[in-house]
C-alpha cells in the first residue's frame, strides 16, 4: 500500500472527525503540524502528501523524490509550489466548495455582531448590570435595523451568493460588483460597478478572491468614496485591505465598524493597528470550521485522492 502522510492535520480534525477513510487508502501516518526543519524527514519515502499551511517547495519537491500526489485539505493552494510539482508530474488538488455555506452564515454572524453585540450584553448581565439597572432595559451600544438596507457585496461567487440571500432575507436591498455576472447572481442582487457600490452600500462584504487587482481594494481612496458610517466585513483574505487605513478609518468614524475573520499575516501580529482600532471585531481565521464544513472538505479530499489511485483525478490545480 501507498504510503500516505497528513503534514498538519490538527486544524481539519482535532480529534472531532475521523481519518479512517483516508487510512483505508493506504499506509497513514498524520502529523498535528510539522515545523519548517521536519518537512523533508516527515514525508520521506511517502508517496502521497497532504498538507493545509505547511508549505511544499521545489527544494522540498527535489529532497523527495518519491512523492506521486499532493492534496490540499483546502481551497487555496499557493502553499504548494505547484508549477514544480507539474514539472515533475506530480498532480496537486484541493478541495474547493466546501465551506460556502459556512463562511457566508459567518460573515452574516460577523454583521449581527456588530448591530447588537450580543456578547457584550451578556456578558454585562452576567455581571449584575441588569440586576442593579434603575430602568428594566439598557444597551452599550447603537443597534442596527438591518431591513432595508443596502448590503454590497464585492465577488459574488458562490459564498458571495450565500451571503447575499441571507441579507436579503433580512430584509436588506442586495447588490453586487463582479467581473462575471450570472444568473444566479441576479436573482439575489443588482449587479453594479465598483464605484457606485463603495457609495450606495451600507454594508461592503468581501467575497472576492486574491489577486493583483484585489490586493487592497480596501483602502484610503475607496474608503472616502464610502458612505460614512460603513460597516466593512471580510472573511475573504486579509490583503484585500490596506489595514492602516482601514484602522484609521474606524479611528475616525468614517467607518462605524468592521468584521473581520482574517488579516494580511496569520496568525495576527501584535503590531497589527486593527487590534487597538475602535469598534473592529476580528475572529481567527474560523469562518471555514464548522464539523459540517470540515467533514465536507475531508469527504472531498479522501475522494480527490481515490478518484487519482483509480485514474481518473479530479480538481486538479496545476493540469
Amino acid at each position: 500500500m501507498a504510503k500516505i502522510v497528513v503534514l498538519d492535520g490538527y486544524t481539519e480534525n482535532p480529534g472531532d472527525l475521523s481519518w479512517e477513510p483516508l487510512a483505508a487508502l493506504g499506509e497513514l501516518t498524520v502529523h498535528d503540524r510539522t515545523p519548517a526543519d521536519k518537512i523533508v524527514e516527515r514525508i520521506g519515502d511517502a508517496e502521497i502528501i497532504f498538507t493545509n499551511k505547511t508549505p511544499i517547495s521545489r527544494a522540498t519537491l527535489d529532497a523527495c523524490p518519491t512523492v506521486k500526489y499532493i492534496g490540499v485539505l483546502a481551497t487555496g493552494y499557493n502553499v504548494v509550489d505547484y508549477v514544480a510539482a507539474k514539472e515533475k508530474g506530480i498532480p496537486v488538488t484541493n478541495v474547493p466548495s466546501y465551506g460556502t455555506a459556512a463562511v457566508g452564515q459567518f460573515a452574516i454572524a460577523l454583521l449581527l455582531e456588530i448591530c447588537h453585540n450580543i456578547g457584550h450584553h451578556s456578558n454585562a448581565v452576567r455581571e449584575g448590570r441588569w440586576e442593579s439597572n434603575p430602568d428594566w432595559c439598557f444597551w452599550d451600544y447603537p443597534l442596527i435595523e438591518l431591513d432595508q438596507k443596502t448590503m454590497g457585496i464585492i465577488g459574488f461567487g458562490r459564498i458571495g451568493q450565500a451571503t447575499g440571500r441571507i441579507a436579503k432575507a433580512l430584509g436588506m436591498k442586495v447588490i453586487a460588483y463582479d467581473n462575471y455576472p450570472n444568473d444566479s447572481g441576479k436573482e439575489i442582487a443588482e449587479y453594479v460597478d465598483l464605484d457606485t457600490l463603495l457609495s450606495t452600500s451600507d454594508v461592503i462584504s468581501l467575497h472576492c478572491p486574491l489577486f493583483p487587482e484585489t490586493e487592497g481594494i480596501i483602502n484610503k481612496d475607496s474608503i472616502a468614496k464610502m458612505k460614512d458610517g460603513v460597516i466593512i466585513l471580510n472573511n475573504s483574505r486579509g490583503p484585500l485591505i490596506v489595514e492602516q487605513d482601514l484602522a484609521d478609518a474606524l479611528n475616525s468614524g468614517k467607518v462605524y465598524a468592521a468584521g473581520l475573520d482574517v488579516v494580511s499575516t496569520e496568525p495576527i501580529k501584535g503590531d497589527n493597528p486593527l487590534l487597538k482600532a475602535k469598534n473592529c471585531y476580528i475572529t481567527p481565521h474560523i469562518s471555514w470550521a464548522s464539523k459540517e464544513s470540515r467533514q465536507r472538505l475531508m469527504d472531498v479530499a479522501v475522494d480527490n485522492l481515490r478518484q487519482y489511485l483509480n485514474g481518473t483525478p479530479v480538481n486538479v490545480v496545476n493540469k
